[in-house]
């Protein structure tokens, strides 16, 4: 059995509750009954005394900042005052992670506890909307995106706010054990599984006729997910709504955050990391039955967005008999660091 991934969520005065309940219950509940990862994670502070939280609520640290040198990733929640300052020995071992090359993970307001141990200097970053000018002002070294749901720079993740934290944690956790661990958890939580980090944070939804559109809109999706093998284009998913390529494009990013080209890309890779673990299908059939076409196309698109081959990625996550577990074990995974 691998050894469980060991997860390590930073702890000061001022951390957001709402934050540190998502981190607990993505990598701090036991699933492995339903096929899930075996998780560890600790609460880890300066040392244990009790960590106030607004609202009477209290955090019991288990593991002092010693710890984050056994961690293969290490977790930052957001602040509930985005400029509060965190303790010098916090930002010092942050520094420390990743200059061991662990990966580290910032959720919402968590981006300026990064930038405040400079982390953050000349890489792109992400907060929440309404934080962005107030990051940019205090820490002008940030490169700060304005738009997305969670982003990457030299193993540093930042997410924008609340239901984009989930988004980033589900997502670490597919890029660590796969898609079906992710899909299990976000099962398990009642969440959608996969949303990428490219889509806009704040979504612009038709004003008129937005009912109808969005129920066009949905029945694209569903039918699109339903021929993902077919050569589906952007103009034939138009089609099936009623309307022109153009008009058709405006709508579904208006509603979805992403353009149709991009979406139907990312249901195509998810497709097929399903089937590359669940399936010892030959890759050119695995490619044929996501929408590639070929092989060398999937391949490419592979390396583009998960910055793996599809090989790789099934000698990592395949849970069929002759390749092992889903649970990669650390220093297996082709897209971990």
């Amino acid at each position: 059995m691998a050894p469980a991934y060991r997860v390590a969520l930073v702890a000061f005065p001022g951390i957001r509750a709402f934050d540190v309940s998502v981190i607990t219950e993505v990598w701090g509940t036991d699933r492995t009954d339903r096929g899930a990862p075996a998780f560890d994670l600790r609460r880890v502070a300066t040392d244990t005394t009790p960590v106030p939280m607004r609202g009477g609520l209290a955090l019991h640290p288990d593991r002092t900042l010693a710890w984050l040198t056994r961690a293969d990733l290490i977790l930052v929640p957001g602040l509930d005052d985005h400029l509060t300052p965190a303790p010098t020995p916090v930002l010092d071992a942050l520094r420390r992670a990743h200059t061991r090359g662990t990966t580290l993970a910032a959720l919402c307001g968590g981006a300026f506890t990064l930038a405040q141990a400079g982390l953050l200097d000349g890489r792109r970053a992400i907060t929440h909307w309404n934080l962005i000018d107030l990051l940019r002002s205090h820490h002008p070294q940030v490169n700060v995106v304005p738009d997305a749901l969670f982003i990457e720079d030299d193993n540093i993740w930042t997410a924008a706010g609340t239901a984009a934290g989930i988004d980033l944690c589900l997502h670490l956790v597919r890029r660590s054990h796969g898609a079906e661990a992710a899909a299990t958890i976000a099962r398990s939580m009642v969440t959608a599984p996969f949303r990428t980090g490219s889509q806009a944070q704040f979504i612009e939804h038709p004003t008129t006729p937005a009912d109808r559109d969005a129920d066009t809109l949905a029945a694209v999706r569903e039918h699109a997910l339903r021929r993902l093998h077919e050569p589906l284009t952007v103009a034939d998913l138009a089609a099936h709504a009623g309307m022109s390529p153009r008009s058709f494009a405006r709508h579904f990013t208006a509603a979805t955050g992403t353009t149709p080209l991009s979406w139907l890309l990312d249901q195509r890779i998810a497709a097929a990391q399903k089937l590359l673990e669940r399936t010892d299908l030959p890759m050119p059939e695995v490619a044929r039955r996501a929408g590639f076409g070929s092989e060398v196309t999937m391949r490419q698109h592979f390396a583009s967005r998960l910055a793996t081959s599809p090989r790789a990625y099934r000698a990592a996550f395949s849970t069929t008999p002759d390749t092992g577990s889903a649970s990669a074990t650390r220093g297996s995974n082709p897209i971990a660091r």
